[in-house]
């Protein structure tokens, strides 16, 4: 296993390609995809470990970020286009964190169309490049904590952390609806993933300008891995 600081920029799949390329390995694999806009924790599997992916993506994850107020994208994050634009001066810090306690809890979420489910065997976000919205069904997820870290307008920096397969992004629109202002995800940092811990990742750059056997101080074999850690 191999935990890397993700840049924003590349998608996860392209961060999987470097690796395999750059090293010469037959299998590598994540456990648990982050947006190309996203940074942050990125947990590689390399080899035998990547049969250990479905049960490091069940773990719960931790997320720091920020919202922006005053608006909606297309894509529910700053990378998408702004479908609508309102004044957002009225929003208080108050009010913000007592929406923002109303998504603490279990709740029903519906995927974004712009999102890798697959529909019919075709990811949504192809679908949503054509223009097709398409009835999304909705999931159980969880949301331990959602905290304001600081308020300052139109930006709203924020603490989340959810059961697996939550779409932050998603959580920013609807929070942004129910205040009457819209609101979409402008940064997103993944900082846990069960107990592994951006702190102890390696940023992508930095790993692929090691040798081979420089990597080696940077890989946690399978035996070292404790139950605490994949869940």
């Amino acid at each position: 296993m191999l935990l890397i600081d993700k840049p924003s920029g590349p998608t996860s799949h392209d961060i999987v390609d470097g690796i395999r390329r750059t090293f010469k390995f037959k299998k590598v694999g994540h456990a648990g995809t982050l947006d190309p806009m996203a940074t942050g924790l990125l947990v590689m599997l390399i080899g035998r470990a990547t049969k250990l992916s479905q049960v490091l993506m069940g773990s719960d994850k931790v997320y720091e970020g920020a919202m922006e107020l005053g608006a909606a994208t297309d894509t529910q994050d700053a990378e998408g286009a702004r479908i609508e634009e309102k004044d957002c001066s009225f929003v208080t810090r108050e009010m913000l964190e007592s929406e923002m306690r109303n998504w603490v809890g279990d709740i029903m979420q519906i995927p974004p169309m712009v999102s890798a489910i697959k529909q019919n065997g075709v990811p949504l976000y192809k679908l949503a490049r054509k223009g097709k919205t398409v009835e999304r069904k909705p999931r159980l997820i969880h949301v331990y904590e959602f905290k304001l870290l600081s308020f300052d307008l139109p930006q709203a920096q924020f603490r989340l952390a959810s059961t697996k397969g939550t779409y932050v992004r998603t959580i920013c629109h609807d929070v942004g609806a129910n205040l009457g202002c819209g609101a979409f995800l402008a940064q997103l940092r993944r900082t846990k993933s069960g107990a592994l811990d951006v702190k102890d990742a390696t940023p992508f750059e930095a790993i692929l300008s090691c040798t081979r056997d420089e990597l080696l101080s940077h890989i946690i074999p399978i035996s070292a891995l404790r139950r605490e850690d994949l869940i």
